[in-house]
């Protein structure tokens, strides 16, 4: 059971294959100029041709939802409908918070999973150690005060660390530097979940979660 996963939300183009669950294959990159538009075809293809799985072997797509990039959503979902309409397969979409929790693991604590919104501000969601979520998505300024009604220690990953060190410097405060995007290849198994139970969404009325409006500035 093959399905073809597109992480796209942020600075890192991702697609792996996934067959029951675990990933097959996996290729991304991660460029300053959002080269979205220019490689995730590409990747599917490569994908597909070194695996030797043709487009008539998918069972479904799976996409990273959002919150992210604006265009960077745009540009997976766009994709992943596209071929679930004209493969006539089902399409799964993920949360991208819960994708980046995926990447780390630990025995106790919280999992801090957040993406970068520009200047202070992030996206971010709170995670036990068994990636149950504590707290919903929310768009957030960071500061001193920030997730002080959590107690115990919190692990931070994604694009923001280094940001968020200037203002949250309490001791139980962990910060893992190396995680830094979602990969498509924690999608794998969190689709595969999701297509167990027939969780799909509609084709023609998905619309990726944002979580604010966009904003065109000069």
């Amino acid at each position: 059971m093959f399905i073809l996963n597109l992480e796209t939300s942020t600075k890192n183009c991702s697609v792996s294959l996934a067959k029951n669950g675990t990933t097959v294959l996996c290729k991304e990159i991660a460029e300053q100029g959002y080269s979205h538009a220019e490689k995730l075809h590409v990747f599917i293809e490569e994908i597909l041709n070194e695996s030797n799985v043709t487009f008539g072997d998918l069972n479904a797509i799976a996409v990273s939802k959002g919150p992210g990039s604006y265009t960077g959503l745009r540009i997976g979902v766009s994709a992943a409908k596209g071929l679930c309409y004209a493969l006539q397969i089902p399409l799964i979409s993920v949360d991208t918070l819960t994708v980046l929790a995926h990447q780390i693991s630990i025995e106790n604590g919280q999992i801090v999973p957040m993406i970068d919104a520009r200047r202070m501000e992030v996206y971010s969601a709170i995670f036990d150690s068994n990636y149950e979520k504590l707290r919903e998505v929310e768009a957030e300024i960071l500061t001193s005060d920030s997730f002080s009604n959590f107690e115990g220690t919190l692990h931070f990953i994604g694009d923001s660390t280094e940001k968020a060190k200037t203002v949250l410097t309490d001791s139980r405060f962990v910060f893992h530097e190396k995680t830094i995007y979602p990969s498509s290849n924690e999608m794998s198994v969190l689709s595969f979940e999701k297509y167990q139970k027939n969780d799909f969404e509609d084709v023609a009325y998905f619309e990726p979660y944002y979580l604010k409006d966009f904003l065109l500035t000069k």
